[in-house]
């Protein structure tokens, strides 16, 4: 049980190590709140969504994310576009964009750099348990109030290119398990 427990609370320090990282970083850096980072980045791989949908993605309320989208735009890095049937899509400016390139590189980066003290093997091994680690965070989290959100909210801040550019998404493997399973 000792085992399990030190386990734990190395991945807890890990984890919150790399995320302070990465908010008095690239996130700092941006002049937006880490949320408004989160959204800059989901806008720049799907623009022209809801602020309700992209509340939903970076784990806001309703309420919320029309206030980090009033934020977003006096910062001049996203606009609301109205339809002729009166719907609002929100889409990132030039600035919006080039912020969350910032921001995806920024993380990147860093996140390199906190894995260079292992050799090869060992991040591949590392990318490995990752991977199962994600898998179970995507159940748990699919089993918590929005479902459907759970896959957005893990990968809220994913270099989506990275990720998949020689491999698959754990997360999105979870996702289609999810749902082939009717889950």
């Amino acid at each position: 049980m000792h085992t399990n427990e030190r386990t734990a609370n190395l991945l807890g320090a890990t984890a919150l190590a790399v995320t302070d990282e990465l908010v008095s970083g690239p996130v700092a850096a941006s002049a937006a709140s880490p949320s408004g980072a989160a959204a800059l980045i989901a806008l720049h791989a799907n623009p022209g969504i809801s602020v309700t949908e992209l509340g939903r993605r970076v784990g806001l309320t309703q309420s919320a994310a029309v206030r980090m989208v009033d934020a977003l735009a006096r910062a001049a890095m996203v606009e609301r576009r109205r339809t002729a049937n009166k719907f609002t899509w929100i889409y990132p400016t030039d600035k919006g964009r080039e912020t969350a390139e910032v921001l995806i590189h920024g993380r990147q980066a860093r996140l390199t750099a906190a894995l260079e003290g292992l050799g090869e093997d060992e991040r591949h091994t590392l990318g490995a348990l990752l991977e199962k680690v994600l898998d179970g965070l995507y159940a748990t989290t699919r089993s918590g109030p929005d479902p459907e959100a759970a896959h957005h909210r893990i990968c809220r801040l994913c270099d989506r290119e990275a990720c998949v550019s020689d491999a698959y998404c754990p997360v999105g493997e979870a996702e289609k398990a999810a749902r082939g399973a009717g889950a």
